[in-house]
């Protein structure tokens, strides 16, 4: 039994960090999975809706802006790839991981896949779910701190987000141990928050 695992939003500058685990179901096959940053966004919703209903187990999970900037962003995001395995209902036998890194964490059998995101299905539809979650999240927070544009750049550091972050400051969901909301609050490497 395998299961796909998959991270998004390693490099935005707010909100979550969130990764997914999925137990694809033989019996009930998903046309069109892929990765999450070749689809459209109609399309990776319709998507994600198949895969929660066709799934035999899936699982999405975060690590939050303070664990992003207490761990790093590298340790949060495998903390967030341990937390989807863990949740998940089923215990699989092999778990492929997209990208060259198994989080230590696991205390299952795994692999890391470069590229898995594109080559295997579950690893597509836990891309599809994780990026899903994260999305909705930065579209909750546009809608509690309008001007950022969190709907639009979904938190990554697009000119217009620098420009929010310079006008309107940091917020308590920026990562400020990333170098841009570290300058935005006149911080220099090193300095403590």
């Amino acid at each position: 039994m395998l299961c796909g695992v998959d991270e998004a939003g390693r490099g935005p500058l707010a909100g979550a960090v969130y990764a997914a685990a999925v137990i694809l179901d033989p019996a009930r096959p998903i046309d069109g999975l892929a990765d999450s940053k070749v689809l459209s966004e109609a399309r990776r919703e319709a998507l994600a809706l198949e895969i929660r209903e066709r799934a035999q187990a899936w699982c999405i999970a975060s690590a939050s802006v303070e664990e992003i900037d207490r761990l790093n962003i590298l340790q949060a995001t495998m903390l967030a790839m341990t937390r989807a395995v863990e949740g998940l209902s089923v215990r699989p036998d092999l778990v492929q991981i997209d990208g060259n890194r198994v989080p230590k964490q696991l205390t299952l059998p795994a692999e890391a896949i470069v590229k898995g995101d594109a080559r295997v299905a579950a690893i597509s539809a836990a891309s599809i779910l994780a990026k899903t979650a994260r999305d909705a999240e930065l579209i909750a927070l546009d809608a509690r701190w309008p001007g950022y544009g969190f709907a639009r750049h979904k938190g990554y550091p697009t000119a217009e987000h620098l420009a929010a972050l310079a006008t309107l400051g940091v917020l308590p969901v920026h990562r400020k141990t990333f170098a841009p909301v570290r300058q935005a609050l006149g911080l220099r490497q090193g300095d403590l928050f």
